[in-house]
């Protein structure tokens, strides 16, 4: 087939087996000792690193929960998709609905009729939870909230959160709204790949401006942020029926950790979960780099017509296998390349992928040019004929 004669593969197969480098979901932690590895206070808990989604940690994962504010992580997400999709701009102005400007419970005290843009609306709700400002985007988004759950609850699908429905933008007590620790990450996982999410989720304390000059100080419901070291974002949530709850993510040495617990009686002990499930995480696992990005990988293309014969080659983001600290994880590296590229071929360019695979799942990164590789002129194509290239 002209498809196998254009790609050739190049399997390397490194194997060292390694009792519990590998992990899989399960009901308690994995490769961890018979105790719990925290004082578990919650009603569910779930941890995992957020490129893979592997599961480090698990416990009443899918329990059905009220998970109040985590609702708006949600809301959120949709609103970086949307503007991702030039849907909305960060500067647009959005007019305060009566109904926005009505909402109960954490707000920034929005006036009716008037005009506030879409990233400080945006920015309230990420740091101080605001209901007002998550209405009042839902609204925009989806022509109202009502129309902006049907956009949430079909988001959802698409991630798999199959133990998730959502009733309203903001996680305030409604009839039949729940979510589970785990379909939690998973939008948390989302969320954080967004530049935007960080820039203004690390914001601790700031005064919010209003169009009358009117100031209300809004700070970062998710205290972690600020005392716990790697934590750059997370999302908080309390009512009486769902206790304290929080989402929060956490990086170090280029591993990053998400953390979701549920149910906790205190604010105090949720904080103190999530840090200890965050201590957890990074002291037992470690992401090992396989291909890093920027150095050439242990492959070469074939070039045609250009001034160098050979292409290097490099990962458009490093490529990484979770394992137990210290131990040496299995996997094989596959690489899906073409036979030859034509010249000339410009730094960057994708020009296949290398795909892992390890506890039962693939993971895939493009390949791209390592280097500039121009046209070959008539002078060097003399050159290579008579030997001097």
């Amino acid at each position: 087939m002209k498809e196998k004669r254009f790609f050739k593969t190049l399997a390397a197969t490194l194997a060292v087996i390694a009792a519990g480098a590998l992990f899989t979901a399960t009901a308690a932690p994995v490769g961890a000792a018979a105790s719990e590895p925290v004082h578990a206070a919650s009603k569910a808990a779930y941890v995992i690193e957020a490129e893979t989604g592997k599961v480090l940690y698990s416990r009443n994962e899918n329990e059905r929960l009220q998970i109040a504010s985590m609702v708006k992580i949600m809301t959120v997400l949709l609103s970086l998709e949307a503007e991702s999709r030039g849907e909305i701009a960060f500067d647009e102005g959005i007019e305060i609905s009566e109904t926005a400007a009505g909402m109960g419970g954490s707000q920034v005290f929005l006036e009716a009729g008037t005009v506030h843009k879409f990233q400080d609306l945006l920015k309230t709700v990420i740091v101080a939870s605001a209901n007002d400002s998550s209405v009042a985007i839902a609204e925009r988004l989806g022509g109202s909230e009502a129309g902006f759950v049907k956009m949430m609850n079909s988001r959802a699908a698409e991630l798999g959160m199959n133990d998730t429905l959502f009733s309203n933008a903001t996680g305030l007590p409604a009839a039949g709204q729940y979510s589970t620790a785990a379909d939690v990450s998973k939008m948390t996982a989302e969320l954080v790949k967004y530049d935007k999410y960080h820039e203004l989720s690390k914001i601790w304390l700031e005064d919010y401006v209003h169009p009358d000059g009117r100031i209300t100080s809004i700070t970062n419901t998710n205290k972690l942020v600020r005392f716990y070291k790697g934590c750059d974002g997370g999302k908080t949530g309390f009512t009486g029926e769902a206790g304290f709850c929080l989402s929060a993510s956490a990086v170090r040495n280029g591993m990053r950790v998400i953390a979701t617990v549920a149910g906790a009686p205190t604010s105090k002990e949720r904080n103190k979960e999530v840090s200890d499930l965050f201590d957890y995480a990074f002291a037992e696992y470690e992401n090992k780099v396989i291909l890093e990005k920027g150095k050439p990988a242990d492959v070469k293309v074939n070039v045609s017509k250009g001034k160098q014969n050979k292409l290097d080659i490099t990962p458009a983001r490093d490529l990484k296998v979770l394992a137990a600290r210290g131990e040496n994880p299995e996997y094989t590296l596959i690489y899906n390349l073409p036979d030859k590229v034509a010249a000339p071929v410009k730094a960057g360019d994708v020009i296949g992928e290398a795909v892992i695979t390890y506890g039962g799942n693939s993971y895939k990164v493009p390949m791209l040019a390592a280097e500039d590789v121009e046209k070959a002129g008539f002078r060097d194509i003399l050159d290579k004929i008579t030997g001097k290239k």
